[in-house]
């Protein structure tokens, strides 16, 4: 299976929907955990790095781009 490449800032799709409505997440700490802040809402979780890679979709928007 492929690793999917994510950095600081960009914005991600999840596999699963938030509660407010929307899939569209920001990468706002990076590290051991990832920190997500939920785009619609402003949630932010923190998931272990090994969580969050598997429950990434794709990767919508980068800083870079």
């Amino acid at each position: 299976m492929q690793q999917k490449e994510f950095q600081l800032h960009d914005e991600v799709e999840m596999k699963k929907q938030h509660p407010c409505g929307t899939n569209r997440w920001k990468v706002i700490r990076m590290g051991a955990d990832i920190r997500i802040k939920c785009m619609g809402c402003q949630h932010s979780v923190m998931l272990p790095r090994a969580e969050f890679a598997k429950k990434i979709k794709k990767v919508l928007a980068s800083p870079g781009e």
